[in-house]
């Protein structure tokens, strides 16, 4: 069952994606990761001289730990199936450092006294940004591996279409869309989800209010309706983007992979261990995000996008509490 570590514990899920990341690189330093999760929890928790600890209670450190970890599951269950373009070490570095840093623009300056961070979430992925542009130098990042990372957030808005960004390589392409794709699934899986609705609310009231947004403009008018209504977002919304315009990585949570769904009868072992986009939509796709194209075969079943089921999603990649909002 999904999380298989504790999120709300910052050493443990340091200790989690370490683990992974060595298991899948053996010998690799594990240098940067070390850095970077003690960073982040230093930076969160209040102990960073120019910011305030996180005040949030729905995107709180919790939020970004509950992304990270499913981030490293998916690029894990990507690395295990052979997926091309494969992630090399360096590539699973800057990922984790995206998720880890894809909800940074929540957090306020020391001198900022008025509301929470939740006033800026019309603007947090762009403070994101700007706060991960100039951290990610003082480890030692170039300016290409800043730009990658850089350009993995913006796949996080929820208004930005990640097939119509633009990447420097396919691999990129693949990391903006598995941090999306756990930035969505990450939270939604967390038991406690469907409780935090009403404080998920007021983040977007206190958005709203900051920025003068007329009542007629906004969204949701009280946390009822936005209970109420996310099921049909879920449906229309997060499913459609999951399975298209984030390629539908998510299939990569599958253990093992494929899933026997998925299974191509008569097929040999090899014709699964490509990107599910690429299957899906042919050569055209498979140029895309850098895999070599082959001749079309169709998949006799799929599986599908995670669904209401209950209580959390498994390995069986099926949501298992209910999605009422990103």
């Amino acid at each position: 069952m999904f999380p298989p570590v504790d999120t709300k514990d910052a050493p443990a899920v340091a200790k989690f994606v370490k683990a992974r990341f060595a298991a899948m690189y053996p010998g690799a330093s594990l240098s940067w990761l070390e850095r970077l999760f003690v960073d982040i929890e230093t930076l969160f928790c209040g102990r960073h001289p120019d910011y305030a600890a996180v005040d949030l209670r729905y995107h709180d450190l919790e939020h970004t730990l509950q992304a990270t970890v499913c981030l490293a599951l998916l690029l894990e269950g990507r690395h295990a199936a052979g997926v091309e373009p494969r992630i090399d070490p360096r590539q699973f570095e800057l990922a984790i450092s995206a998720g880890l840093l894809h909800d940074s623009g929540y957090i306020k300056l020391r001198s900022d006294n008025v509301g929470t961070g939740a006033k800026y979430t019309f603007c947090h992925v762009l403070r994101s940004c700007a706060f991960t542009a100039s951290y990610l130098p003082t480890l030692g990042a170039n300016d290409y591996e800043v730009e990658a990372v850089l350009g993995a957030i913006n796949c996080t808005g929820p208004t930005k279409q990640v097939s119509r960004l633009y990447f420097r390589d396919p691999v990129e392409r693949v990391i903006g869309c598995a941090l999306a794709t756990a930035d969505y699934l990450g939270q939604m899986a967390a038991s406690d989800y469907p409780d935090e609705m009403e404080i998920l609310f007021e983040e977007f009231q206190e958005s709203d209010d900051f920025i003068h947004l007329p009542q007629s403009r906004r969204a949701f008018q009280s946390a009822a309706e936005l209970i109420e209504r996310t099921p049909i977002f879920w449906k229309k919304f997060v499913q459609p983007k999951l399975e298209s315009d984030f390629q539908a990585v998510y299939r990569f949570l599958a253990r093992p992979y494929p899933p026997r769904s998925q299974s191509l009868p008569g097929g040999r072992p090899e014709e699964h261990c490509k990107d599910p986009a690429a299957q899906r939509d042919g050569p055209a796709r498979a140029r895309q995000i850098g895999a070599r194209p082959k001749p079309a075969r169709v998949l006799e079943a799929r599986p599908q996008a995670p669904q209401f089921v209950g209580r959390k999603y498994g390995h069986n990649c099926r949501l298992v509490r209910p999605p009422w909002s990103k």
